[in-house]
């Protein structure tokens, strides 16, 4: 594909941001492609450009000399401090990348992540034949505390990438290695949530944890109607925080909390009646995940493309001490955060489930995991431990 060795860059020209073509037959000397494989006016400055295949009928990853039928191609750049995507379709003899739908500059361009999540990078694993997403997460304290630390930033979790059944976006979920890191196991099953329920989640180590949960929402045709064309989904989310109750939601989990609640990274859901079905709202809320001042508290949220009328809302989350990275609706929307509690650190944090809206809803299943400590050995017999 593109030539015997190809390296995409992102680039800005004539208020158009682009991703530029480069090849090169020995990797020492290398020539511009004349025109940029896609280029747009909708945005700023792109950044970190990515550009791979995917199967339009399989969650297995394909490499990247593969061009048939059964394949789509998307193209990522990061601008605005997030990773947007398109989906598209890549014309070899043409050089030209065709997109299903253009950048929009909105909120309604497809992100890989809505939170704390940028310069990101896949490859393609040919041992298991899957393609791998990793991602920057940097932090949300002041530059004298990355001083103090030593450090600034760390790598996400890696994640599998597939293309959607929909062929309208992508679904992403923690790689099947991470279950080599569980430790002790709690479930629960078909408990009734009603309105202002909160209940612990014991038996594991909250601040180092991985949860699923799917509930059931008995109650669907009571929820509040809303216009989605007007909203913009991180807005509705800090105006409508996990404390202000609403019919269906907020429901979900509070992370890295205190026995008291006095600090809690809220992760929830609220469902309303739209224009043309059911809109799921996904929101990640830190707004009192500390008692510290210095520190970025900004809610994130997103719209989840399911319809509760045909399946359960589901979320996972993975908890390492600062990061919450949070899967919903099976992975088709992602949301990480950073958050530095003060008080609920180590055997202090607590981990509950919720339900703040006026009606009830139902766990339909809850498995959560403490999370052991990664072990990554080098040659040079280095460990780095995975405790942010």
């Amino acid at each position: 594909m593109m030539g015997k060795w190809s390296v995409i860059i992102g680039g800005w020209s004539n208020n158009q941001g682009m991703a530029i073509l480069y090849r090169s037959e020995d990797f020492v000397n290398w020539t511009k492609n004349q025109d940029p494989l896609y280029s747009t006016e909708r945005t700023g400055m792109w950044e970190c450009p990515d550009f791979y295949p995917v199967s339009v009928n399989s969650t297995d990853g394909v490499d990247t000399s593969v061009l048939n039928e059964g394949v789509k191609h998307v193209m990522k750049a990061g601008f605005n401090y997030h990773d947007y995507y398109m989906i598209g379709t890549y014309v070899p003899e043409m050089e030209k990348y065709i997109p299903d739908n253009d950048f929009t500059g909105t909120s309604m361009d497809l992100r890989y992540d809505h939170g704390k999540f940028y310069a990101s990078k896949t490859f393609f694993d040919s041992v298991k034949n899957r393609r791998i997403l990793w991602g920057w997460v940097n932090e949300s304290d002041s530059r004298e505390d990355d001083m103090e630390k030593g450090w600034s930033g760390l790598q996400s979790i890696p994640r599998h990438i597939w293309l959607d059944r929909s062929g309208k976006q992508l679904v992403q979920w923690p790689i099947e290695e991470i279950s080599k890191l569980h430790g002790k196991k709690v479930s629960l099953f078909h408990k009734k949530l009603d309105s202002g329920s909160i209940l612990e989640v014991q038996g594991i180590t909250a601040s180092q944890a991985d949860v699923e949960v799917v509930f059931e929402l008995p109650e669907l045709q009571q929820a509040e109607f809303l216009n989605p064309t007007s909203v913009d989904p991180q807005l509705l989310c800090t105006d409508a925080n996990a404390s202000i109750k609403g019919r269906l939601g907020p429901f979900g989990l509070l992370t890295l909390a205190t026995k008291d609640l006095t600090e809690q990274t809220a992760i929830f859901f609220r469902i309303f009646k739209g224009l043309k079905g059911y809109l799921v709202l996904m929101c990640s809320d830190p707004s009192r995940s500390t008692l510290r001042d210095e520190v970025d508290k900004t809610t994130y949220g997103a719209f989840i493309d399911i319809d509760p009328r045909r399946e359960n809302i589901s979320l996972r989350s993975l908890i390492d001490h600062s990061i919450i990275e949070s899967f919903g609706g099976e992975g088709r929307t992602c949301i990480t955060n950073r958050v530095y509690p003060k008080l609920a650190i180590q055997e202090e944090a607590h981990l509950f489930i919720f339900n703040n809206g006026t009606l009830s809803v139902t766990i339909s299943s809850l498995n959560a995991w403490s999370m052991n400590k990664a072990q990554i050995n080098y040659k040079e017999n280095f460990i780095y431990k995975a405790s942010h």
